[in-house]
């Protein structure tokens, strides 16, 4: 009995020896292990959505004090006479009075249609930033936000509503310098604006400093000049 026991004693002892060594089967892990791959840069679409969401209030709520205020007949705000004033102005047309004498049923659909595929690209575009490229986030919400301005506009009244008036009166010293140019006239006035045109202005502009500094980080470095023998 006592020599039974003692081999199922060291038999269960090389088992259990057994047991704890690793199995060839288990997977390595350790410092030898290849590190995982960073996920791919995605942009915030709340970034996007903040600014674009600002500026179409900024946008709505200048338009609502402007009708609140300046619908009356020759009303006006100088805020720098003779170059800067508020002035309520409807515009039917485009930029720079685009198609602004054809009809309501051309106008409308044609502006609605730009303004929705306007704003399908720039989503679209905010999806394949990099993490370098700072000037084109900001202005691709910019962009967006006056874009959703202007276009609840034409969809609310069928026209979009300006009042910011930059012109150029007369006895201000530039005046003579405009008639030299474009011939005798009153005053100088640029096509009025709103704070989405601003905007829109303003993200065109990043965009084109984006284009501008994108193509200069990709443009491959200058080879050093050979050393003359």
């Amino acid at each position: 009995m006592t020599e039974e026991k003692s081999e199922e004693l060291e038999a269960a002892g090389a088992g259990g020896e057994r047991s704890k060594e690793p199995s060839a089967e288990a997977p390595e892990t350790g410092a030898g292990e290849a590190p995982k791959a960073a996920p791919p840069y995605r942009a915030s679409y709340a970034f996007l959505a903040v600014v674009a969401v600002i500026t179409l209030a900024l946008d709505l709520g200048s338009k609502w004090w402007a009708v609140q205020n300046l619908d009356k007949p020759f009303a006006r705000v100088d805020l720098i006479k003779g170059y800067l004033s508020l002035a309520l102005a409807h515009n039917r047309g485009g930029a720079w009075g685009l198609l602004q004498n054809e009809s309501e049923n051309v106008r409308r659909p044609f502006f609605v249609l730009v303004s929705v595929v306007a704003i399908a690209f720039i989503v679209s575009l905010y999806r394949k930033l990099a993490p370098n490229q700072t000037a084109l986030r900001w202005g691709l919400p910019l962009v967006l936000g006056g874009a959703l301005g202007n276009l609840v506009d034409r969809i609310r009244y069928g026209h979009v509503i300006d009042f910011i008036d930059m012109y150029i009166g007369n006895g201000t010293g530039l005046d003579k310098l405009v008639e030299k140019i474009s011939g005798p006239m009153r005053e100088y006035h640029w096509p009025t604006y709103n704070i989405a045109d601003i905007a829109i202005v303003a993200g065109v502009i990043l965009m084109g400093v984006d284009m501008f500094t994108s193509r200069k980080k990709s443009a491959p470095p200058k080879k050093a000049e050979e050393a003359s023998s």
